[in-house]
């Protein structure tokens, strides 16, 4: 029986083929609910092209937008499952969780981007201790514009809120169109028109941004720039895809995201600046809401608060704390 002796050539080529077997690059979905036209989609289609360059396409990131890969409801428990590798949410959509979801969407707490930037920080700390045990990690969270209140005719007085159909995307929303009064219905971006079209809402909770984005122009003539509070949207992985990583890709992953973060908060500020420009440009009418409607959004928001209060552990009652002694100092 001969022995098979094999040739430098033959070797370096087994060798190549071996490595070829067990180093592959890793290919990432990730899902949002928001359309292409959103400044959010755009920071995280950037973020994937960087983390591409990055990393010479050891790690690629595909972005699925609109909820075209999944529903919104459902992109949070399949990064959990591993269904998809990324996501991202609307932060206060996570209020079942627990209450420290909820502090962004709570009127008074935060009234400007450096403030909503100060309670992200400030909360940070536990929504990645939350996040992690059910084995996901934050990458960033980017502030939407501060929410106001479109409606169909001019906002004079707190008794029209009585009866009105109001788009709420989350339950503190729902919370506080109830306290004025009116009736809270849950939509996503992407059905605005045809809830409005349909007769299924009469006005909209949101920002400037998705105004612009959903032309709100073709179904309302006012916007009450409220300035209520500034809502985040949070970009998450699973902590297997990230484990299933080299480090050095982990590393420009992770510097990737930071920039996103940074670039994100900025792209808001100018997406607001913009989208209130084109809101009137289209005949929206932007104003202030006068003394009643202020003190009718004054006490629902008191009310909301209270109940959060009552809600929240000593953990998040302290974050806020702490949260409102840096913004004194």
């Amino acid at each position: 029986m001969r022995t098979r002796i094999m040739t430098p050539l033959l070797l370096a080529t087994a060798c190549s083929l071996a490595a070829a077997a067990t180093a592959h690059a890793a290919e990432w979905t990730m899902a949002t609910p928001y359309g292409d036209a959103s400044f959010h989609t755009q920071n995280n289609r950037q973020f994937a092209q960087d983390v591409a360059e990055a990393t010479n396409g050891e790690l690629t990131i595909t972005v699925h937008s609109g909820g075209s890969l999944v529903s919104h409801g459902e992109i949070k428990p399949s990064v959990r499952r591993g269904t998809i590798d990324a996501g991202e949410v609307f932060l206060s959509i996570l209020s079942n969780d627990d209450p420290i979801f909820e502090v962004d969407t709570l009127p008074g707490v935060a009234g400007s981007y450096d403030d909503a930037f100060a309670l992200w920080e400030a909360t940070k700390p536990m929504i990645t201790e939350l996040f992690a045990y059910e084995g996901l990690i934050p990458l960033y969270a980017i502030a939407w514009p501060a929410q106001g209140i479109y409606t169909a005719e001019p906002l004079t007085e707190a008794e029209q809120f009585e009866g009105l159909r109001v788009r709420a995307p989350n339950i503190n929303t729902q919370r506080f169109v109830s306290n004025l009064g009116g009736n809270p219905t849950e939509t996503e971006e992407s059905d605005i028109p045809t809830a409005f079209s349909t007769g299924r809402v009469d006005a909209m909770i949101t920002s400037s941004s998705t105004g612009n984005s959903m032309a709100a122009w073709d179904y309302v003539s006012d916007y009450t720039d409220a300035n209520l509070w500034l809502p985040k949207n949070i970009v998450f992985i699973s902590q297997r895809s990230f484990d299933r990583l080299d480090e050095a890709t982990q590393e420009a992953l992770m510097e990737a995201a930071a920039r996103a973060e940074e670039r994100g908060w900025e792209m808001s500020r100018e997406n607001n600046d913009t989208s209130m420009a084109a809101l009137e440009e289209h005949g929206i009418t932007v104003s202030q809401p006068n003394e009643a409607v202020a003190a009718a959004l004054q006490a629902a928001g008191d009310e909301l608060f209270a109940d959060w209060q009552s809600r929240a552990d000593e953990e998040a009652l302290a974050a806020i704390e702490n949260y409102r002694e840096q913004l004194n100092n």
